[in-house]
């Protein structure tokens, strides 16, 4: 048993190695997000407002957005199914993918407003993640009827 002793501690050093190699592809295996896109249209209710943002993920590894806050109210994630919409508590966002949060389909869902953000101004979000922590991004308050893709 004694021989296999010089070859299991080549063996480890090896792997240790090759966690921390510097090759091309060595980001592959990890969460690598960024976030685009995002903004709040201006609420018309006092009480609640929608968010919209795309989150990329260019790593090989995938990672779950597990809450997101702001200090001005409580916020959700909404899928829309069928046109109807429901709060979901962990959203997978797969390795090279997108998780995407736009008008008609998955949003961010600002409830219980301590104030009504305004057109022109920013609102700070904090995404939290599983694997990559906590991301803050700020949110432009764009107008009501907004449109991404022709940014009017």
């Amino acid at each position: 048993m004694r021989r296999f002793a010089p070859v299991t501690a080549v063996m480890t050093g090896a792997l240790v190695l090759a966690g921390c190699g510097s090759g091309s592809d060595s980001g592959d295996s990890q969460v690598e997000l960024s976030v685009s896109g995002a903004y709040i249209p201006q609420p018309v209710s006092d009480s609640m407002a929608a968010g919209f943002l795309t989150i990329t993920n260019k790593g090989g590894t995938k990672d779950e957005l597990t809450s997101v806050t702001s200090d001005i109210g409580e916020v959700t994630a909404h899928e829309t199914v069928d046109s109807s919409m429901r709060e979901v508590k962990n959203v997978a966002i797969p390795a090279h993918g997108q998780l995407v949060f736009k008008s008609g389909g998955s949003h961010l869902m600002f409830e219980k407003l301590k104030r009504k953000p305004e057109e022109g101004e920013k609102v700070t979000v904090k995404l939290h993640f599983a694997e990559s922590g906590t991301v803050t991004v700020e949110m432009p308050v764009k107008s009501a009827t907004y449109n991404p893709k022709t940014g009017h």
